[in-house]
């Protein structure tokens, strides 16, 4: 009896030890996350956010890349971005200035600017974020749900899915150790079809006392074909020259239909999409 009473005593030590671990809800694993990444009070410091590094395409095609983000409105999360990838003296720049967003694509053989449509934008909008979709989720009005763990390469990480209102969803992969993601996967609708973006990210570097992914491979759900992006350099609260993330005024561009361009697998040089 005195054996069968020690042996339910271990028990339940081990399930009380588990407890914290089991008893996880959505809000104290962001809340987590948050510390992790560098606290409240750091993170909304940031007004400004500076990264360069280099762009490896599929193909093996390496692109000088720097991308320039801005806080608008802490209340919404609203930010600015402007990203530039280039290769062989050619620029692809795509910029959201808080509204809508825009690109000059040299690689599809345009070289003056082009508006992006909603959907285009709406995407960009988001990656113009500098706290990120899960931190942002309060501000934007955004549900967040813990779905308990799933196995990411070994990692038993949380799971957590952010729905955004205009319906667009990103589910995070928290490290159990570290609380920083180590996986986002996005689903979004771009002109009435359903994509899903893989992320992967590493290399946790601290800019402005926060710390930012500086190793992002990118692509197509379940795709081999990734895009890889290493920062080397980060810098915060850096000077924004006014009219930086704005449309240029060279005259009435026409809404794009494309999605985020990508370099062309095959060639660098630019080419003419065909209609």
């Amino acid at each position: 009896m005195k054996r069968r009473l020690a042996q339910s005593a271990l028990v339940l030590a081990a399930l009380t030890c588990c407890a914290p671990a089991l008893a996880q809800t959505a809000d104290e694993l962001v809340a987590k996350n948050l510390s992790a990444r560098g606290g409240a009070e750091k993170l909304a410091a940031i007004g400004s956010l500076s990264l360069k590094g280099e762009m490896r395409a599929p193909g093996d095609f390496k692109l000088a890349f720097s991308e320039l983000r801005q806080r608008l409105d802490p209340k919404t999360g609203t930010c600015t971005v402007r990203i530039e990838a280039t290769i062989q003296g050619l620029t692809l720049i795509q910029a959201y200035d808080g509204k809508s967003g825009w690109r000059v694509n040299p690689f599809e053989g345009r070289k003056d600017p082009e508006k992006m449509g909603s959907d285009e934008s709406r995407a960009l909008a988001d990656e113009a974020s500098i706290d990120g979709a899960l931190l942002a989720a309060h501000a934007m009005g955004s549900k967040v749900e813990y779905l308990g763990r799933e196995d990411v390469d070994g990692t038993d990480a949380f799971e957590l899915r952010v729905s955004q209102t205009d319906g667009d969803v990103f589910t995070y992969f928290l490290d159990p150790d570290s609380y920083l993601e180590i996986k986002i996967l996005e689903r979004r609708t771009i002109r009435g079809s359903e994509q899903e973006t893989e992320y992967e990210l590493g290399d946790y570097e601290r800019v402005g006392g926060v710390y930012f992914p500086f190793s992002i491979a990118s692509g197509p759900k379940n795709s081999r074909d990734k895009q890889i992006l290493t920062i080397d350099s980060g810098d915060a609260n850096v000077a924004v020259p006014p009219g930086t993330f704005d449309f240029p005024a060279t005259g009435p561009a026409k809404p794009s239909g494309n999605a985020h361009a990508k370099v062309p697998a095959k060639s660098p040089a630019p080419h003419r999409k065909r209609h």
